[in-house]
């Protein structure tokens, strides 16, 4: 790194320590940045830089909660308010054991982008708490709820901080969640995306993510006169993002062949159809099953269990075309990478936020692989909330196809922004330096001309 971005990087070091997650996501956009910072001097003299990997705000606080057998718990929980040059703050929520301020602070860095790029007026925030709501009752997941909103709710608005979705909370969470901000504020309004399609929510928030992705991925196949006929495709995960990202690529033709949850992989070579993947919805979100269940149902398939003590995931393992990690943070690592590159797959996306290590995504690069990066690729999401606030500010419902149109388009304009920056001012084609060049400078402008706030 040369001389304007390395200071920055050891302060970010110094100040946040033992912030892995953080530390890397910033590192990826220094690098990036580095390559045009001595064209804007204003940028240096107002140290934009400083202030945008600093968050505006961040809360922390406890949730006390009473489970089943009337023990009272308590949790952590977090919203890092990143960044409102653009916009209120907006995004997810995640219910996790595995969260901490580290992972919620690169989420919110990772959202300022992802939601720049879009072209939408939104600032970035990321939001959770280490409470798992697997094994849980829908009381115990309820009573949870409402007792993170009564903390959470004096920090959003629907002008102010608008949180949606994430990994562990999906529509019943929010619903919870809702149905307490409603009653503390006595306000029916559109604070929270991801409700209920009857309720305020928009058609296609489920799918956004994944249905994003896989027309991101489109347009990046379009570049080399491709398409998705015949691909031999993987996924991770099986969450949302998984299940719609297969589901999209079924439409366009691929074959999908593998889904993961924490406890490991199934691999089913014959490609998971339409039915197939009916069975993993109803797995995934009725009965709330592990994916080895898959196996039970459909013998001919591999279960694959998740070994820590192994250095390399086998779904990366697999011969195929496309890959779609859909499941978490750096579920890819250099020997994964390694694997994708040897079984020759020619087009990489992040479905999930920065699951790629830092290696994996300078190999993909180096070796002329399609690699779409999640601030681009999976901007679906957002961009559908987005969709969702202005359909409660008009009190006005979109049909799902003008929801699917405007998907469409948004994800379609990220690609080519992604195209033109990169051609401007890196190697065209390398869509981590245009989507990450591109979300800043939007945000950076917006500073500017807002002052030193």
């Amino acid at each position: 790194m040369e001389h304007i971005v390395k200071p920055i990087m050891e302060k970010v070091t110094e100040k946040n320590p033992g912030e892995q997650e953080f530390h890397q996501a910033v590192h990826e956009v220094l690098l990036s940045l580095d390559k045009v910072l001595d064209s804007y001097p204003n940028l240096l003299y107002h140290n934009i830089l400083g202030r945008i990997v600093e968050p505006e705000r961040v809360i922390m606080f406890r949730i006390p909660w009473t489970d089943d057998q009337g023990n009272l718990q308590v949790n952590r929980g977090f919203r890092v308010e990143m960044n409102s040059s653009l916009g209120p703050y907006k995004g997810g929520l995640r219910f996790h054991p595995s969260v901490n301020l580290s992972i919620m602070k690169f989420l919110a860095f990772e959202q300022v982008f992802k939601n720049s790029l879009t072209g939408l007026n939104l600032g970035g925030g990321k939001g959770g708490c280490d409470f798992d709501p697997k094994g849980k009752s829908d009381l115990e997941v309820m009573r949870f709820c409402q007792s993170f909103m009564t903390e959470l709710y004096r920090h959003i608005g629907e002008n102010t901080d608008i949180p949606a979705g994430d990994i562990g909370v999906g529509a019943r969470e929010i619903g919870f969640l809702f149905g307490q901000y409603k009653r503390i504020q006595n306000q029916f309004t559109g604070v929270l995306t991801g409700k209920g399609s009857e309720w305020g929510g928009s058609f296609l928030r489920p799918e956004a993510t994944g249905f994003g992705l896989v027309y991101f991925s489109a347009n990046m196949l379009e570049t080399r006169r491709e398409t998705f006929e015949d691909k031999r495709c993987l996924v991770s995960g099986s969450g949302n993002v998984a299940q719609f990202t297969a589901e999209k690529l079924l439409e366009l033709g691929a074959k999908v062949i593998s889904f993961s949850d924490s406890s490991g992989c199934i691999i089913d070579n014959d490609g998971i159809d339409h039915e197939k993947l009916s069975f993993v919805k109803e797995l995934k979100n009725v009965h709330r099953g592990r994916i080895a269940e898959y196996q039970e149902r459909y013998p001919h398939a591999e279960y694959h269990r998740t070994n820590p003590r192994d250095a390399s995931n086998p779904i990366w393992s697999q011969k195929a075309d496309c890959a779609f990690p859909c499941a978490t943070q750096n579920e890819i690592n250099p020997k994964d990478a390694q694997h994708l590159v040897e079984n020759n797959v020619t087009l990489v996306a992040e479905g999930a936020n920065m699951p790629t290590c830092e290696e994996g995504v300078q190999l993909f690069i180096e070796r002329n692989i399609l690699f779409g990066p999640a601030k681009a690729a999976n901007a679906g999401g957002v961009a559908v909330s987005g969709l969702e606030m202005a359909q409660n500010g008009s009190r006005i419902r979109w049909t799902r196809n003008q929801v699917d149109d405007e998907l469409h388009r948004i994800m379609k304009k990220i690609h080519s922004t992604c195209l033109e920056y990169s051609k401007l001012y890196s190697d065209e084609g390398n869509y981590v330096d245009g989507a990450n060049i591109a979300g800043f400078m939007r945000a950076a402008n917006a500073m500017l001309d807002q002052g030193y706030v």
